[in-house]
């Protein structure tokens, strides 16, 4: 559902006055703004209205921005005649730096946007079937600042959707063509196999042998329209996929990839063969909560039905995603069971939830079976996550109707935002820091930009209203995490995120030098989805477009798409892994986010598992 009623700052504004129209203008700026064979890049009036940290793209540019603009494409002209191309590089970082508003000193708090908000400005061609990735150029960090802080700057009105739809679905092809890309090599080179290295083409079974890039994909080839695919991945799951022989596996991975995968291919094509293959692993995995307390150990093997923690401890985020998926196989086969002991955990959990509604990553069992919380760290980041999106998942699964759920996450986000929601200096970006031992760090993980996605489902779904001061709250984090998400693949060089940004020193946050890697990861765009669904913004289509770009241009290989071993390297630095989740989840997202037509509902109808396996939820299932 697309609202059109999001709320528009009330401030007055100061603008110049237009004199040129972009159509008219960009012909004339083409020879100025690229010295493209030096690799040398001269903002241009897009960049001037938009990268510079004040509002983005006008539809028209005004004298001022025309003058600077012009006066500096002279100024690197007569350097690129005069002097040798270092010194033009120095002066174009210059002339960047004070167009874009990019040094140290900026504050962008303070900037003043244009007065002409009354419908969001940014026009977008289609993307031609020919387009070239490898041109691409990663445009920098410190834009689209209106959005920062969570606002909402202009009306989405009804033509302005039907221009972003247009310009989607011809964007929707380009991902499309990844995913036929990948699984063509897949096909080729591996079929069957957990995992397909794109680099060197060969398959690899670390999963156990379960066929998992094969079966956490299903759901995506349906979503696409690629019924022939998905039939080839039918017949081997019938014919081929076996549990029987498969050792220790995670019982939180294997859930979540393997069984929502089967029980997601179920839902949406009633095929029976994906059910049995599901009972056959659920009844396997269900060993694992044969504990003391109830909580599903961490590690089971499916041949002998044993059980074990590594290190002792349960994992926050272990025990608390399994329950979209085991709920789902009690309605499917009938048996309770499945739900009882899945449902259990968030009510042991719930006995033993701080005041606060943070609950630290690592749980261990007493002598008499009863569960506690072992350390004192809590994050919203790995190891945690998906507990807190699925307290709010399994009260959508149940139709809105068990509260208790619901009344679970509304004191966590409570508590992430008294506690660990935090602005970065000097631009005041929004991020959601871990806390250790009542001290709250200075680190957000990738993990946690899927958060932006949770809090706008929440606030949406709030039983209060959308209107209500919680929902408006969460809502507007929600933006505004997004944003910093976004900035967090915008300011790299290749224009794709690490695993972790460190927020210190003069502009805002720094790539982490122990993890400066991009493993394909999917929660930025989760998030972009779900608010592009819900708000009908197309800014999150274009941040969107920004990403797979970049994914195209640097990770796309000869077999699938590989991880970089650092986003500020744009020398192919290239990892040999492409992990499942890519296809599952990455791809699957990019395409719902260019796809106006799918007839997936967030809000109604469906619940995405934190593997983005879209179930049924009750109610309709």
């Amino acid at each position: 559902m697309r609202s059109t009623t999001d709320s528009i700052n009330s401030q007055e504004y100061e603008q110049d006055e237009p004199i040129y129209d972009e159509e008219d203008f960009d012909d004339d700026q083409n020879s100025l703004i690229e010295l493209s064979s030096s690799g040398i890049r001269l903002p241009s009036h897009h960049d001037v209205a938009s990268s510079r940290p004040r509002a983005r793209e006008r539809s028209c540019c005004t004298r001022r921005q025309l003058a600077f603009s012009f006066v500096s494409a002279l100024t690197l002209l007569y350097f690129a005649l005069k002097y040798d191309i270092d010194e033009v590089k120095w002066v174009a970082s210059e002339i960047e730096s004070d167009l874009l508003g990019t040094r140290c000193n900026v504050n962008t708090s303070s900037v003043v946007l244009g007065s002409d908000l009354s419908s969001e400005p940014y026009i977008a061609d289609p993307v031609p079937l020919d387009y070239n990735f490898s041109a691409f150029v990663p445009l920098g960090g410190g834009r689209f600042a209106e959005y920062k802080d969570g606002d909402s700057p202009f009306v989405i009105t009804e033509s302005l959707l039907t221009q972003s739809d247009n310009v989607a679905r011809s964007r929707r092809v380009h991902v499309l063509n990844a995913m036929k890309h990948v699984w063509k090599s897949y096909k080729e080179q591996a079929f069957g196999r957990d995992e397909i290295h794109p680099v060197s083409g060969k398959g690899t079974d670390n999963w156990g042998g379960m066929g998992t890039t094969l079966v956490d994909a299903l759901d995506t080839l349906w979503i696409m329209g690629l019924k022939d695919e998905f039939e080839e991945g039918r017949d081997w799951v019938k014919n081929h996929l076996s549990h029987t022989l498969v050792g220790e596996v995670s019982t939180f991975e294997t859930t979540i990839r393997s069984l929502g995968g089967l029980l997601s291919a179920y839902d949406l094509s009633n095929d029976i063969v994906f059910l049995k293959q599901a009972e056959y692993l659920a009844a396997r995995l269900f060993k694992a909560f044969n504990s003391p307390s109830g909580l599903p150990r961490g590690r089971v093997n499916l041949k002998t039905g044993k059980s074990h923690n590594t290190g002792h401890s349960y994992v926050l985020a272990e025990v608390a995603s399994l329950q979209l998926e085991f709920r789902y196989m009690a309605r499917a086969t009938g048996k309770d069971d499945y739900a009882t002991k899945a449902e259990r955990v968030f009510d042991i959990l719930k006995q033993i939830t701080p005041r606060d509604g943070l609950m630290p990553i690592n749980i261990k069992d007493k002598r008499n079976g009863q569960a506690y919380f072992s350390n004192n760290v809590v994050s919203f980041g790995g190891m945690g996550d998906s507990a807190y999106e699925y307290m709010l998942k399994t009260w959508l699964q149940g139709g809105q109707k068990e509260r208790q759920y619901r009344d679970m996450w509304d004191k966590a986000i409570n508590g992430m935002h008294h506690n660990l929601l935090q602005k970065s200096t000097p631009n005041g970006l929004t991020y959601i820091a871990d806390r250790t031992n009542g001290k709250v760090g200075n680190k957000m993980s990738h993990l946690t930009c899927f958060m932006g996605g949770a809090l706008a489902l929440g606030a949406y779904t709030d039983p209060d209203g959308i209107s209500s001061p919680r929902a408006e709250r969460d809502f507007k984090t929600a933006k505004a995490l997004a944003y910093t998400c976004y900035q967090m693949y915008a300011r790299s060089a290749t224009g794709l995120s690490p695993e972790v940004v460190v927020f210190s020193g003069c502009n805002d946050f720094e790539i982490s030098k122990t993890e400066p890697s991009y493993l394909l990861r999917p929660e930025a765009v989760e998030t972009l989805y779900y608010l592009n669904k819900l708000t009908g913004d197309p800014i999150y289509r274009e941040w969107g477009w920004e990403v797979f770009q970049s994914i195209e241009k640097y990770c796309r290989t000869t077999y699938g798409y590989a991880s970089l071993k650092n986003v500020d390297l744009t020398s192919l630095h290239q990892i040999d892994k492409m992990e499942s989740f890519f296809l599952a989840e990455t791809l699957k997202y990019l395409y719902l986010l260019f796809d106006p037509d799918s007839d997936l509902d967030i809000l109604n109808k469906h619940v995405f598992n934190t593997e983005a396996h879209p179930l049924k939820v009750f109610e309709t299932n």
